[in-house]
């Protein structure tokens, strides 16, 4: 039951200008309803407390019922898309002194290190046990928060004192970096994505009821470095879901039986830790068309059998999604891509000049650059590069501000241009038009209706 000065609201993505700010945007009426207004910093309840600097919500915005926040409030909250928390305004104190500490990540630490972190966290919003992203130099890093002093919700100042641990805090394996927002483009992708992934894994009573079996399995398919694996990892990490990274190779033994061993403990693995999604990654290296096998022992025979064994047999597969990523996918064998099996096929297509706008304000969000940099027209000059290019680019322009003058604070379009001539496109003409004649020769699922919004 909600209390006086409480907001019972949906959670929605934050658009790409919010991401990594520790901003939640609501609506001037519902947020004025209990006395809020643009600066306050609220506290957000979900299955844990996460806070945040409440903005106005867009004047484009239809709808009045919800709270946009990014992917590291809604992990702080405990909470996905289109689930409801709670929201109050916090009693927030200025922050003395807040120890933080990396995750995943080993960085040493120094005095300007220190203070460039703290110069991007300004302002911003922290309680103790929440995630912070901090981007500099091209570089995302996550820290989490150990201590505040005072204690509870807190807001970070030029005056507050912050200490930097040297120990790697280590999340659970590939859990809660990459949300929705950390995807430039892809927008029919993503839709379709969670409707397969995260309806069944969310709500499998829908089907229940409805009387048929949810979907038990996708395949991504594309060219190499556009986002396949971006792509899993974001679902998996947004339906709350544990993460099983198989690479195709790494399943092959020279002892006899072991390689069917390998996919009968990975999906012992997922049924434990369900819900679970098995992400097979390279899979036409172990479901590769019979014909084109060239393997007299056999092996690759029964680990075909196995895989599709685990996936459509006679012991049910509940709550366990599989997802294939593949470069080739005429390579693979027809019996995986079956109902029942791989279910959906999505073509994860090349970046275009607006995808390729999104994934440079992406990774040039805090980066410091000169007033001669068009991300604009940077976007319409790398046609033919994906997103892992993208992100090289962006990557040894900092690098290159940092040969100029190791002291550097600002990013040139210059530094842009070397980049440029030290990064070439993946993709060509003929590599794009391959993909369409592969997509057009193998079976596509049509694109649905959303179900989901």
């Amino acid at each position: 039951m909600l209390k006086n000065k409480e907001l019972r609201l949906r959670v929605a993505e934050a658009r790409r200008r919010d991401v990594g700010y520790g901003i939640a945007r609501i609506d001037r009426e519902v947020g004025a309803s209990i006395g809020l207004s643009t600066g306050d910093i609220i506290e957000i309840q979900g299955k844990k407390i996460a806070v945040a600097t409440l903005w106005l919500g867009y004047s484009d915005e239809k709808e009045k019922d919800i709270i946009r926040i990014d992917g590291y409030i809604r992990s702080n909250a405990g909470v996905s898309l289109n689930e409801y928390v709670i929201i109050r305004k916090a009693d927030v104190k200025e922050a003395y002194s807040v120890t933080l500490a990396p995750i995943n990540t080993s960085i040493k630490t120094d005095e300007n290190l220190t203070r460039i972190i703290k110069s991007r966290l300004i302002d911003y919003p922290v309680i103790q046990k929440n995630i912070l992203p901090v981007l500099f130099f091209g570089n995302l890093f996550t820290f989490a928060v150990l201590q505040t002093k005072p204690s509870g919700v807190v807001k970070i100042t030029p005056k507050t004192n912050i200490i930097i641990q040297s120990r790697v805090l280590q999340e659970k394996a590939l859990k809660a970096s990459v949300t929705y927002e950390d995807i430039g483009g892809l927008k029919d992708e993503i839709q379709r994505i969670r409707e397969m992934i995260e309806l069944p894994l969310k709500f499998p009573e829908i089907f229940q009821k409805l009387g048929v079996e949810p979907p038990k399995g996708v395949l991504l398919y594309g060219p190499p470095g556009c986002g396949k694996t971006l792509l899993a990892k974001a679902v998996a990490n947004e339906s709350e879901a544990n993460f099983i990274l198989v690479n195709g190779p790494e399943i092959f033994s020279k002892w006899v039986g072991e390689s069917e061993k390998a996919i009968r403990e990975i999906f012992r693995k997922a049924r434990m830790a369900a819900p679970s999604i098995v992400f097979f990654d390279e899979i036409e290296a172990i479901a590769m068309r019979k014909e084109l096998l060239g393997d007299d022992s056999g092996v690759s025979y029964r680990v075909i059998s196995q895989l599709v064994t685990e996936i459509d047999g006679v012991k049910k597969l509940s709550d366990v999604i599989v997802i294939g990523a593949t470069n080739r996918p005429d390579l693979i064998d027809p019996a995986m891509l079956r109902p029942g099996r791989l279910d959906w096929l999505i073509y994860v297509p090349p970046p275009d000049e607006k995808a390729r706008l999104q994934i440079l304000k992406i990774y040039t969000n805090k980066m410091p650059l000169s007033p001669d940099v068009s991300i604009e027209y940077l976007a319409k000059i790398t046609d033919g590069y994906t997103g892992a290019d993208l992100e090289n680019i962006c990557r040894e322009a900092a690098l290159q501000a940092m040969r100029r003058d190791i002291n550097s604070n600002i990013v040139t379009f210059n530094d842009f241009e070397n980049a440029l001539k030290t990064i070439k496109p993946s993709i060509s003409s003929s590599m794009v038009k391959e993909y369409e004649r592969i997509k057009e020769k193998i079976r596509i699922s049509e694109k649905p209706s959303p179900i989901i919004g």
